[in-house]
């Protein structure tokens, strides 16, 4: 068993200001797999102390500096691959490949993207006789889920890094370990001290006062809708910048034109991948009705085919759902769609047969539901899809946009100008077509309820900075 009781702050591994150890579960076997201490605000305050001295001198390097350390972080990080896999692993109970495969190399590829961008940012530019600089925001807060721990972390430091932050990370406590094996490689790296800080706990302990520390500048938050309006009034009286990455339930439209067994086959994987928790998961598939029918049997064999199991089982294709809060919320949604009359075509409530530890869930498909709904309209993250039968177009980006959400929509077309028209029509801050990614240097975020600002690519840098214009500085 690990344990992960101490902080990083100013450099160094210290104790917490009042030790308040916290159990970690690897939600496949639901033992405890690892202790940690969750802080407080008095962790929080050493540790913004420390990141605002460093910001003095860090603020100041030079572009050549700054790459030099993000690749010194990829070094870093690709020697301790195998370890932050293996974190995930545990922490959340993704299957070997997806951990070692998808989860680890996310953390790796940000690093490497954020060095790209950098080399060619502009950090200046004319405006007349005006001198336009874009300059480092200051002391940052980052606050990050359990679901793609690495991935949100890095999408996070690595930009904060490139333009001269510094930072305080709050990883998710359900989902700490990667958060720490990260911190490692800060320090293997040679991050300065101060730069980078690594402070545990819980939101009501240390997200709260990160939201609320007068000299945090910054608050970039991932997490559900629910938490993030409330980091957002938390950080309202002291009018620091809120950038927050939320829920979603993200519509898969397939056209009538679509080739039927692909898209539906894409759709469902896309919908079961790291056990449907993701933000962005395609949870409303939309289909023309004359075609309801042979969908619902597409997704039926897709699903049977879905292997659910030993994380650490090479055939596994599916692992649990993160915790017995995170099992529970699902087990209910499903029941509540077998309540709304929903058609149950595949799964249910309950583990998979043979299963009877861990929080396994059964993959779903619900068809012949309508918009209203609640497995339409609440974000289950977990591997439960929802087929919802569409008369006309019109009718289908009616209800793609019938959401409070809009983080990432979908379309599925044989006819890639008919795809792009649907596509533009889609009130969502990414948008796939043909199972198509957006890429890492494409901006990553929500409209409506799904957030505010981007991550990601040289969007994702422009969160960190201020904007500074100098008169006649040209003149």
């Amino acid at each position: 068993m690990r344990k992960f009781d101490k902080f990083y702050i100013d450099g160094q591994w210290v104790d917490p200001v009042a030790r308040n150890d916290f159990n970690v579960y690897n939600p496949a076997t639901e033992d405890v797999c690892a202790t940690i201490s969750l802080g407080s605000s008095k962790d929080v305050d050493i540790a913004v102390s420390a990141a605002k001295h460093a910001f003095q001198s860090f603020s100041r390097t030079d572009r050549s500096e700054r790459i030099e350390l993000l690749e010194s972080c990829v070094a870093a990080y690709k020697k301790n691959y195998a370890t932050m896999a293996e974190c995930i692993r545990e922490e959340m109970g993704a299957p070997q490949s997806l951990a070692s495969g998808t989860q680890a190399y996310l953390g790796q590829v940000h690093l490497e993207e954020a060095i790209k961008i950098l080399k060619d940012f502009k950090f200046e530019e004319e405006c007349g006789t005006t001198r336009i600089f874009k300059e480092p925001i200051g002391v940052c807060g980052m606050i990050t889920p359990w679901n793609w721990p690495a991935n949100q972390i890095a999408c996070k430091v690595a930009p904060a890094l490139a333009v001269g932050c510094t930072m305080i990370l709050k990883p998710s406590e359900v989902a700490p370990l990667s958060g720490y094996i990260f911190a490692e490689i800060m320090h293997e790296a040679g991050v300065p001290d101060g730069v980078f800080n690594l402070v545990n706990g819980d939101g009501e302990g240390v997200g709260t006062a990160l939201s609320r520390h007068p000299d945090v500048e910054l608050i970039s938050f991932t997490g559900s809708t629910r938490a993030g309006s409330l980091v957002s009034q938390n950080a309202a009286p002291t009018v620091k910048r809120v950038t927050l990455e939320l829920g979603g339930k993200s519509p898969n439209i397939i056209l009538d034109d679509a080739n039927l067994e692909d898209a539906v086959t894409r759709g469902i994987s896309q919908m079961y991948l790291n056990t449907g928790q993701s933000c962005n998961a395609p949870s409303r598939m939309l289909v023309p009705v004359k075609k309801l029918s042979e969908a619902e049997e597409i997704a039926k064999k897709v699903t049977q085919a879905v292997k659910v199991g030993d994380p650490q089982d090479e055939c596994t294709t599916m692992g649990p759902a993160v915790s017995e809060v995170q099992f529970n919320k699902i087990q209910g949604l499903i029941a509540k769609g077998i309540q709304e009359g929903a058609k149950l075509v595949v799964g249910g409530t309950g583990r998979p047969e043979g299963i009877n530890t861990g929080y396994f869930v059964r993959p779903t498909v619900f068809s012949e539901a309508n918009n209203e709904m609640t497995i339409a309209r609440e974000e289950i993250f977990g591997p439960v899809l929802t087929m919802i039968p569409y008369e006309t177009e019109d009718e289908a980006i009616d209800i793609a946009n019938d959401t409070a959400y809009g983080l990432a929509g979908y379309v599925q077309s044989g006819d890639m100008s008919h795809a792009r028209d649907v596509a533009s029509r889609i009130r969502a801050g990414n948008v796939d077509i043909n199972g198509a990614f957006c890429g890492f240097s494409a901006p990553f975020g929500g409209y409506k309820q799904s957030g505010n600002g981007r991550e990601w690519g040289g969007h994702g840098f422009e969160e960190y900075l201020e904007v500074k214009a100098v008169g006649g500085y040209d003149g």
